[in-house]
């Protein structure tokens, strides 16, 4: 598995750019690498960002040229490192919040090895996972500043740059700066870990899931959410302090125990670094007189950093859905690790073969999967609100440009096979005819992944991804995660036909 190319410790290499090689050529000819495939100019800043008048300022400076004593890492990643800058792309940097507390994954995605000091040559590498494989990604540590100073995500700590040579090798692999414009943080949660990610949306009027996140954070997921659409245009900033269609990290879930009553509260991470929450909870609030002094010492910090406490009451009512991404969902059922199985396929739909009327005649063309649901252990639970099955179809883009990209609209069904059919080896139209799915997603346009969690009872299934796109050629991903006893379950379970 470790030559497998595609996982972390072999990565594809982007663009087929060899970081290593690069390296040494540079260092070899005591030259600073320049990056022909990103350069340092407007086509990398991307369409319709700047201005013409901010456009014609700028200029591509290495950290070097800013400060006399550059590090890529000042003590350790953390969330408030950085600040965003003038580009919308508050759900990466969201992202960025939430992966800073978990070294093992900050390690995964900045390379060790990498410093502006010994054989300095002005090129870096980050890595990502992008559909199903991580790539490792170079660039040049040019970065468009204008009088000097850096024009989007930029460190509180003058001379650290970790955040802000990251973004650049995310924006490389997007097209553009431009390209970030926009966004889900589980999709940027998606590229950073690899890992299962989850939705959940919230109802203003009925707060809930906070055991839910509780225990999310108890598993080391990563959180973020994004704030209500107004009657106003993105980002603007509501009397209480939140911001408009905006991405928060959630960076912690607590309990307290206020006049003697328990109270549940979120605390929220604006990528701004700064306009937090003004209601109940925030750093004012003479609400926290009523805690403990161990908790108030423990819980409450007046900075001025974006950081911010509030109650899931208003949580909800000023957040429109969480996104949590963790190694399984253990998480969601407070299951065993162990207890849960993935498998992963690539695959394309073909010419023809789109179709989403199971009464036409190319439905059956689509490629199918068998599924195996076994019987539970005995220290397992058959009632109805089990959920054992968790699937996830993204769908792969034709384009490297992320803001070109036409993300269409996909989904995917679940039909239980009867015993008398299960050597069938491919299953005709009028099976699908005559069979009514048991589960089916939502058909879902303009998002790349559409993700699923769900009960099946013990038995034979049939999983069908689809799109409704007619005559549509495309690459997808397609992972199964299973809940079951470890020995009963294997990779096999789930296959293509």
């Amino acid at each position: 598995m470790g030559n497998t190319v595609g996982t972390p410790t072999n990565p594809q290499k982007f663009l087929d750019q060899d970081y290593e090689e690069l390296r040494r050529d540079s260092v070899e000819s005591k030259s600073r690498f320049v990056d022909e495939t990103f350069p340092p100019d407007k086509s990398s800043i991307g369409q319709n960002l700047l201005d013409n008048d901010k456009m014609a300022r700028v200029k591509w400076i290495r950290p070097t040229n800013m400060v006399k004593d550059p590090y890529l890492v000042v003590k350790g990643e953390s969330r408030f490192d950085f600040a965003q800058g003038d580009l919308g792309d508050c759900w990466f940097l969201a992202a960025i919040g939430a992966i800073t507390f978990q070294k093992d994954i900050m390690d995964e995605i900045i390379p060790e090895n990498q410093s502006f000091s010994k054989d300095y040559a002005g090129i870096f590498h980050f890595r990502f996972w992008r559909f199903g494989k991580w790539v490792d990604v170079v660039i040049d540590d040019k970065l468009p500043t204008i009088n000097g100073k850096l024009i989007f995500v930029h460190c509180k700590t003058r001379n650290e740059f970790w955040p802000a040579l990251l973004e650049k090798a995310y924006a490389k692999v997007c097209g553009s700066y431009a390209d970030l414009r926009d966004g889900l943080v589980s999709e940027a949660l998606r590229d950073f870990t690899g890992r299962v990610f989850f939705t959940l949306t919230l109802e203003p009027d009925r707060p809930k899931y906070w055991s839910l996140m509780k225990r999310a954070a108890q598993h080391r997921s990563l959180m973020g959410c994004g704030s209500r659409h107004g009657a106003t245009s993105a980002n603007t900033e509501l009397p209480n302090g939140i911001v408009e269609r905006h991405a928060y990290t959630i960076t912690d879930v607590h309990k307290v125990l206020s006049n003697g009553e328990s109270v549940k509260l979120v605390r929220l991470l604006n990528p701004w670094g700064r306009k937090e929450w003004k209601g109940q909870w925030s750093a004012r609030s003479p609400l926290w007189k009523t805690v403990s002094a161990e908790d108030r010492t423990k819980l409450l910090d007046s900075k001025e950093d974006g950081e911010f406490w509030m109650s899931m009451e208003d949580f909800c009512r000023n957040f429109a859905h969480v996104d949590i991404c963790c190694r399984s969902p253990v998480f969601l059922d407070d299951s065993s690790e162990n207890s849960w199985t993935r498998v992963m396929y690539e695959e394309r739909w073909e010419k023809e073969t789109a179709s989403i009327s199971r009464d036409g005649q190319t439905f059956w063309m689509n490629p199918q999967y068998w599924m195996k649901v076994p019987h539970l252990d005995e220290n397992q639970t058959e009632s109805q609100s089990h959920r054992n099955v968790l699937v996830s179809l993204m769908q792969e883009p034709k384009s490297r440009h992320r803001r070109l990209v036409q993300n269409h609209p996909i989904g995917f069904s679940v039909f239980m096979v009867p015993p008398e059919l299960r050597d069938q080896k491919t299953f005709p139209a009028s099976f699908f005819t005559s069979s009514s799915p048991v589960k089916e997603s939502p058909l879902k346009s303009g998002t790349r992944e559409v993700v699923e969690f769900f009960r099946l009872r013990p038995g034979w299934y049939l999983i069908v991804p689809f799109t409704s796109i007619p005559n549509l050629t495309a690459s997808f991903f397609l992972t199964v995660h299973t809940n079951a006893a470890e020995s009963s379950f294997t990779p096999e379970s789930c296959r293509l036909l």
